[in-house]
């Protein structure tokens, strides 16, 4: 190792890249989670969360509640809000909250003034203030005057900090605040209303908060509380945090795979070049695991080296990142190292180049002095010991075996892990393929043709490394990329084409026949949906309760949390029975339930099973009569459980309705529509769907963004590993020239022919990644996402144009000094 890292640095830079990839992630994740856990409290806005849909608490809950500590109650639910003068309106996030809110942390206002002051009645208004977005869609400033219901209210101030915000959930509007005596000045609050009550609870010092929830639950089993303890304050975004990190972790585990390859690489031309000094050490009596241990501890060394160079770029990720998460997270990022994600990349990288680095080794244990020195330049290929191939094998397995016990869905990570696998062994047979066809071609006159063709099937070739090398890459890429744009054309096309052009929440039962006839009026022609709809959390499946239930990982959100529910006599339109019967119109029996079939199936759940509701305070338990096939993707009204009408005698309810406007009515219709029918109806909520696919997909395009950036990471570790293994192929190629320019080849054949090698490589690998990734994102996007699939002939010319340049930018780059290397050195030793 005196002599430097000559030979090594593309070795260290696959190493590096990779687990700095892994280091990074998990440390960024982890800085993520640990803001979330210490500011739980300020997140959750208590100690505890109670959260009730479309119901208050009782007085006997409210008692109890206020047993527990101090507490505050917020309304939220969403709501239209309209300039005074009727001529615009926008979507809202709409939370009332009484005079102890908050319970922890601070909201943040412009100006800076207590919240009672700003939620104070003035001249017959009470105030508000907003989100800044809000502001902007409605084109007002604080000061002026908009409507909300039937009340007029001013709006006060710019909501800059809400503490509480991440515990909501997923926003679909901004917000505005104000107090509860304002909201209750808006009439928005109906029987039936969509509304969530939240009580907050700040327990005394000491008390145990799973205790409280254990107690609260015994006490009230029937009262449909979702309760919430600090430790899980923003539970959907750290789900989401774990399935990103973990999605993210399996492709920097990939890049760090495919740094594997330049590992084995490096580590043969290494030794190849050390032919001399190994015979040497095999002629002086040296056994082979004395040559292996020597060369094996300098390799475990050097990888030490780029192992530790990763993990100090992976421990600076959280501190580069933390000021730009906060920018888009709500929470404060407190930077500092975390050896858990450090060690688990440091142990992902030590084990992939130890696996990667033994069959190089063991091929060289067993070859005699002798055959090292007369095959100098020419590339030995012995074979490898069972114990060398158990040995990497061995270290392989315990790779995939780590990654799926580090990762939250372990079914991804072992799919995941399968998908590498195979693309290894399909690369393996397609460069295979690629050299018999290159053998059995027919002869050509051109003669840099015949030495290309040559030159990819003759033993020593490059086929191998570059096919593996380059293909894995640009299969990763290929894929992403058509699933992102597959998803956004579907999104902004086909999804559009077939939804309606608006949703109208909270209608109320006394409204119905007077919207309808409004609608009549105002879009004729058009067609309106609608369905009785109320909010229902599901509380036992077959007699089990769900809380103390394994929620699998797939249709486990129909568990999560409140859910729509709806009655109807007979089968929505949108719906095909595909097991079972539906209930006669005039059913008055045991209350029966319609399941979605695909997310019964999900959940493991048969004919004849039973689930339990809780909806406005009431359990109701309901026998599954059918399964449904429903097409979500329509975004017609859809509801996972359809009930039959007499499980819900009595209960109050609102009405959700969708408008599809014919296809030649112009898009400054349907301005018009959602200005009258908001005026005329205040305390309706009306979508836009055109408005929410738009936002969808803006999010879409900037998780992709994302996404694209880390299977980057992937790329150049491929583009490592193509300039490493065209690197260790020129040693055997400066003999070649010499040979041929001295049977009188000129340098111009020799480019012509590396050109033509070059790009027949690059042409076939990036067919292969073109074929492969459109399959993998065909399989994603039509059976796992039932959506339709669309090749985008963009991607392939792009991946076909990159992979061309880098084959033959590098393999150029690299036999430019072959060609002009002396003759005269290289045939004394030949």
């Amino acid at each position: 190792m005196r002599g430097g890292l000559s030979g090594f640095y593309i070795f260290l830079s696959c190493i590096l890249l990779g687990v700095a990839a892994i280091a990074a992630v998990n440390s960024v994740a982890s800085m993520m989670a640990d803001g979330i856990s210490r500011e739980g409290r300020s997140i959750l806005g208590g100690d505890l969360r109670f959260a009730l849909v479309q119901r208050e608490t009782t007085p006997d809950e409210k008692a109890f509640l206020t047993g527990l500590g101090p507490n505050t109650q917020a309304v939220s639910m969403r709501s239209m809000v309209r300039l005074a003068d009727g001529s615009n309106q926008a979507l809202a996030e709409v939370k009332a909250v009484d005079g102890a809110y908050p319970l922890y942390g601070t909201v943040e206002t412009e100006p800076a003034r207590p919240l009672q002051d700003l939620f104070a009645q003035r001249d017959g208004r009470y105030g508000a203030i907003a989100a800044a977005e809000l502001l902007g869609r409605l084109g007002i400033a604080p000061g002026a005057v908009v409507r909300l219901g039937s009340a007029e209210i001013a709006i006060t101030g710019v909501l800059t900090r809400e503490p509480d915000l991440l515990s909501d959930g997923f926003s679909f509007a901004p917000r505005l605040m104000l107090s509860a005596e304002g909201l209750a000045a808006t009439g928005l609050v109906q029987p039936g209303s969509l509304v969530e009550y939240d009580t907050k609870v700040r327990l005394p010092d000491g008390a145990d908060a799973e205790a409280a929830k254990a107690e609260a639950v015994a006490r009230f089993p029937a009262s449909g509380f979702g309760i919430r303890t600090a430790a899980e304050a923003a539970p959907s975004l750290q789900r989401n945090i774990e399935r990103f990190s973990q999605f993210l972790t399996l492709v920097g585990l990939t890049a760090l795979i495919v740094g594997g390859v330049g590992v084995a690489n490096a580590v043969n031309a290494y030794l190849d070049a050390k032919r001399p000094v190994i015979a040497t050490f095999k002629s002086l009596g040296a056994g082979g695991g004395f040559v292996v241990t020597v060369y094996l501890v300098q390799i475990l060394t050097l990888a030490a080296i780029g192992i530790a160079a990763g993990l100090v770029l992976g421990a600076l990720a959280p501190f580069v990142t933390a000021r730009f998460l906060e920018s888009v997270i709500p929470v404060a990022a407190q930077a500092s190292i975390y050896p858990g994600a450090l060690a688990l990349a440091a142990l992902f990288g030590l084990l992939t180049a130890l696996a990667f680095a033994l069959l190089p080794l063991g091929r060289t244990r067993d070859v005699a002095a002798t055959a090292l020195f007369r095959e100098a330049g020419t590339g030995a290929r012995g074979r490898v010991r069972w114990a060398y191939l158990l040995a990497a094998g061995g270290l392989a397995a315990t790779v995939a075996a780590l990654a799926v016990a580090t990762a939250d869905d372990k079914r991804v990570a072992i799919t995941f892990l399968a998908g590498t696998a195979a693309s290894f062994l399909i690369l393996r047979l397609v460069a295979l393929l690629i050299e018999k066809l290159a053998a059995r071609a027919p002869r050509v006159a051109s003669t840099p043709l015949r030495l290309a063709l040559g030159n990819i099937h003759w033993p020593g070739a490059l086929t191998p490394s570059v096919t593996l090398s380059l293909g894995l890459g640009l299969t990763l890429l290929v894929t992403l990329a058509i699933i992102d744009t597959s998803l956004r054309r579907e999104i902004s096309t086909g999804i559009a084409a077939k939804a309606p052009d608006f949703f109208f929440v909270d209608i109320q039962n006394g409204e119905m026949d007077g919207f309808r006839a409004e609608i009549d009026a105002i879009a004729p022609g058009s067609t309106l949906e609608a369905a009785p709809m109320l909010r229902g959390r599901i509380t036992r499946l077959r007699g089990e309760d769900v809380a103390t239930m394994k929620i699998p990982a797939e249709g486990g959100w129909v568990l999560r949390g409140d859910r729509g529910v709806t009655y109807a006599p007979s089968l929505p339109e949108n719906s095909t029975v595909t097991e079972g019967e539906w209930w006669p119109a005039d059913y008055d029996g045991e209350p029966l339930v319609s399941f979605a079939a695909e997310e019964g199936r999900e959940l493991g759940l048969k004919i004849g099973d039973t689930l339990t509701v809780n909806v406005l305070g009431r359990d109701i338990t309901a026998r599954i009569a059918n399964f449904r096939a429903i097409e979500w993707e329509t975004m017609a009204i859809n509801f996972v459980m359809v009930f039959s009408p007499n499980a819900f005698a009595g209960a109050p309810h609102a009405w959700l309705a969708t408008l599809a406007l014919p296809q030649s009515a112009p898009e400054a219709e349907e301005a018009t529509i959602l200005n009258r029918i908001t005026n005329a109806y205040p305390a309706v909520t009306s979508v836009r769907v055109k408005d929410a696919l738009t936002a969808v997909n803006g999010l879409v395009a900037q998780l992709a963004l994302a996404i694209r950036a880390a299977a980057a990471v992937a790329l150049v570790a491929s583009v490592l590993v193509l300039s490493g293994a065209l690197a260790a192929g020129n040693r055997g190629r400066v003999h070649d020239a010499v040979v041929l320019k001295t049977l009188g080849a000129t340098r111009r054949t020799l480019i012509s022919a590396y050109v033509a090698e070059y790009a027949m490589l690059g042409l076939a690998t990036a067919v292969f990644a073109i074929a492969a990734g459109a399959t993998a994102a065909w399989f994603v996007i039509a059976r796992i996402m039932q959506l339709p699939f669309a090749f985008d002939l963009r991607v392939a010319v792009t991946t076909l144009i990159v992979s061309l340049v880098l084959t033959i930018g590098f393999g150029l780059a690299g036999t430019w000094r072959v060609l002009g290397q002396k003759a005269a050195p290289v045939l004394r030793n030949l």
